[in-house]
C-alpha cells in the first residue's frame, strides 16, 4: 500500500513543524505508541500546542 502523505497532511493537526513524520500515520502511530502517548489527531487543537500527548492529558481533556 502507497503512503497517502499529502492527502493526510490536508487534516494532520501536529503543529510540530520539524516532525519527520507529520503526514505518515502509519510512522506517527508507532513512534508515539512507543512512547506511550497519543498522536496529536486525538487531542483538540488547543491541548495539541502543549505537545504533551499523554494518555493522561487526552483523559484530562476528555473530563
Amino acid at each position: 500500500m502507497e503512503c497517502q502523505r499529502q492527502e493526510n497532511l490536508k487534516n494532520c493537526p501536529c503543529s510540530y513543524s520539524e516532525c519527520s513524520k507529520k503526514g505518515i500515520c502509519c510512522e506517527c502511530i508507532k513512534y508515539h505508541r512507543g512512547k506511550k502517548e497519543l498522536p496529536a489527531c486525538y487531542f483538540s487543537l488547543e491541548a495539541e500546542k502543549t505537545y504533551d500527548r499523554s494518555i493522561e492529558k487526552f483523559i484530562q481533556e476528555q473530563s
